[in-house]
């Protein structure tokens, strides 16, 4: 663990090749295993692989989105169901499990965060994700988590340079 989360770096270059469905199944079943507030389990994954679909997801923002397009899928992170308290920490314990098992799989990741953007001044990222995927208007959308296969290289974090000042004892 301590291996994966320093070699994890946010990918934003993807080579031009499909995620294998075995490699995306086994995302999405790590994903259902992510703890959640009360058992509640409200979270819901959206697989979008469509190159047109992720086209229009890239667009989502007016910047940090654009990435999507060359990615080879992406996974609409949401929550559904009666509004709680916790619904931002849950989605986002699963956004991470996401990241962590494709990264475990050979794949690069970036989050492209969603709640609290907006598409342009009367629309807001989440409406106009919602549209271009079929999504319910009742769902919340935490973030959108890009997927494929590195175009990048990233050096992997300097344990040297950690801020070991954010730690009290």
């Amino acid at each position: 663990m301590l291996e994966l989360l320093k070699t994890r770096r946010s990918i934003r270059k993807y080579q031009d090749t499909k995620v294998e469905q075995e490699k995306i199944d086994a995302i999405l079943k790590a994903a259902l295993m992510a703890p959640s507030s009360s058992n509640r389990r409200l979270w819901e994954f959206y697989v979008v692989e469509d190159k047109e679909k992720l086209s229009k997801l890239s667009k989502c923002r007016e910047r940090g989105s654009q990435l999507l397009e060359g990615a080879a899928a992406a996974i609409v992170v949401t929550v559904d169901g009666e509004p709680y308290d916790v619904w931002i920490e849950d989605a986002s314990i699963a956004a991470i499990i996401i990241q962590l098992t494709a990264h475990s799989l050979g794949l690069g990741t970036c989050w492209v965060q969603v709640r609290g953007r907006q598409y342009d001044d009367n629309t807001t990222s989440e409406d106009y994700i919602k549209e271009v995927v079929g999504i319910p208007e009742s769902a919340k959308i935490e973030c959108v988590i890009a997927i494929g296969y590195p175009d990048e290289e990233k050096e992997p974090h300097d344990e040297e340079k950690l801020l070991y000042n954010k730690i009290h004892r």
